[in-house]
């Protein structure tokens, strides 16, 4: 039997295209398929200026977003935000949230979903 995996590198995870984003790479670096994480999921995104998160909702699921660099601006629940390094929002299950990086650089996020997202169709309003 193999052991646990407790330990993730960013640069070891391959990349992909998230559905209803544009100009977004996220990289899932907990999950069932790194660590074998049931219940959560946390995920490192980077947006391009310009690019993001289009309208959606994701039922049954929270969301939390936390900018390690660069700049977005947040729309949830009639509410609207701009947020930079060190700021953090939560999205609630079944309310929907939009997402742009602004300026002339990438943002790059720590996403965290629970219960994990994993690009589920189902998991998701559009």
């Amino acid at each position: 039997m193999a052991a646990q995996r407790f330990f993730v590198r960013r640069n070891e995870v391959e990349g992909y295209h998230p559905a209803n984003h544009t100009g977004t790479t996220n990289r899932r670096l907990i999950g069932r398929d790194t660590v074998g994480a049931q219940h959560v999921e946390v995920v490192h995104g980077t947006l391009e200026p310009g690019e993001g998160a289009l309208p959606h909702a994701h039922p049954g699921l929270e969301q939390v977003c936390y900018v390690l660099s660069g700049r977005i601006n947040v729309k949830v629940g009639g509410q609207e935000a701009e947020l930079t390094a060190g700021d953090c929002c939560f999205f609630p299950a079944e309310e929907p949230h939009v997402v742009v990086a602004l300026g002339e650089s990438p943002a790059e996020l720590l996403v965290v979903y629970a219960p994990p997202y994993e690009e589920n169709p189902d998991r998701v309003i559009r």
